[in-house]
């Protein structure tokens, strides 16, 4: 299998998941502005050199990739940081709050043993808050912080080609006690990304979705009234 990317905008690429790299993979996504670039969670490590291979095929060589963006700590979004770390020395980024989960290893927190594999500890270079802004060139990332999947699940903001993108990986969910979820923060997390109006979401395990009134339904689903 050749490489697979799939472009959302100009600047912005799908290029890991299931399909693209490995089942086990949560959606990766590869932002490309300038010469800079930033990458959207790592999957589970089990096929690292196949995202890299399509992050290539998308026209952005690693050394290019000044962060890598993780929206919490869980194995099918972060078992790949800490190889990416090691080789390229990207800066790995995500919420204080699930900074230490990350860095331990914690493989019954970020539930790497439902997939029968292990957490590989991945220091973390830069632990972020609700409303701080990551400068990717000329353009501004936005951190929103979206607890109730996990205490510290995070969303990313930009703009590109004139809309607003939204990676906001398991909007969904689930919610599990193991998880360390919370009902009533997922609740007033999902009202929270819908206030944003986005034009593209990103999710890390139901696809892309272009157009507010697209955007708005499935966030909806979620809601309870």
């Amino acid at each position: 299998m050749g490489p697979q990317t799939h472009f959302i905008t100009s600047e912005i690429c799908q290029v890991g998941g299931p399909g693209q790299t490995d089942q086990s993979d949560a959606a990766i996504y590869l932002i490309h502005v300038g010469e800079a670039a930033a990458l959207i969670d790592a999957g589970s490590g089990r096929a690292g050199d196949r995202v890299l291979m399509n992050i290539e095929a998308a026209g952005v060589l690693p050394e290019q990739i000044r962060y890598l963006l993780l929206t919490h700590c869980h194995y099918d979004h972060t078992g790949g940081a800490a190889a990416f770390r090691r080789r390229f020395g990207w800066r790995v980024a995500m919420h204080a709050l699930e900074a230490d989960c990350l860095e331990a290893g914690d493989s019954r927190v970020s539930a790497a043993c439902w997939y029968g594999d292990h957490l590989a500890p991945c220091t973390v270079d830069v632990r972020l808050a609700d409303g701080d802004r990551i400068a990717l060139a000329d353009r501004s990332i936005e951190v929103l912080h979206i607890p109730g999947h996990s205490p510290g699940s995070l969303a990313y903001l930009i703009e590109s080609d004139g809309r607003r993108v939204l990676f906001a990986q398991d909007v969904h969910g689930p919610l599990h006690a193991a998880l360390r979820s919370n009902s009533a923060h997922y609740q007033a997390s999902l009202r929270k990304l819908q206030s944003r109006q986005a034009d593209i979401l990103c999710e890390g395990h139901y696809g892309i979705f272009v157009g507010q009134a697209k955007v708005a339904a499935f966030i909806e689903r979620f809601i309870e009234r």
